[in-house]
């Protein structure tokens, strides 16, 4: 009988080890993901900074478009407030400000002697490369959201993450439904 002890007793110490090394994997795959999300608020902090700069500047020369900044202010003002929250909910408030920018860029396509203007076009290169920042940050996060899920979802260690309270983490999604539709174009005869 001292030999079932001793087999019970490394059944015991093998699942407590195999345990631990889950534990530890599902710990440093949530870790990934909350780095990741840092990166993209890192970058959506930066999108939002230049933002005041670019509708100034815009505004110079189309100081009669005030609904459009006015759109743009109240779409970035939202987006700040939304800073705290998850990538879920933060994620219409984000395609909103973009939306905004649409028609800021479209308004300034109007203004030939702006694109002239230093300002707005080292304000539109910032802001182009913050944008495709977001893009490669989002990208990221998703692909360690994506792990993380699976490594939470899958058997065994979906047997250490009930235990231990860790949830699947909210994919980042900013693309918007009008923009994955395909442009109609007529032609006139």
């Amino acid at each position: 009988m001292d030999w079932l002890y001793w087999v019970l007793l490394g059944v015991v110490l093998v699942l407590a080890v195999g345990a631990g090394v889950l534990f530890n994997r599902l710990v440093t795959r949530r870790q990934r993901v909350n780095e990741a999300w840092s990166d993209i608020d890192v970058q959506l902090k930066r999108r939002h900074d230049l933002i005041p700069n670019l509708v100034e500047t815009v505004r110079g020369y189309a100081a009669h478009e005030r609904g459009v900044f006015e759109e743009v202010t109240r779409a970035r003002a939202q987006a700040v407030a939304a800073g705290g929250l998850g990538p879920e909910e933060r994620a219409p408030m984000e395609n909103a400000l973009t939306a905004s920018l649409r028609s800021l860029f479209a308004l300034a396509e109007n203004y030939p002697q702006l694109k002239a203007v230093e300002q707005f076009n080292q304000l539109s290169t910032n802001l182009r490369d913050t944008e495709n920042k977001i893009e490669y940050s989002r990208t990221f996060y998703n692909v360690q959201v994506r792990d993380f899920n699976i490594a939470v979802q899958t058997f065994p260690s979906t047997m250490v993450a009930s235990v231990f309270g860790f949830r699947p983490a909210e994919f980042f999604q900013l693309a918007e439904p009008a923009a994955l539709e395909a442009p109609k174009v007529t032609l006139g005869a």
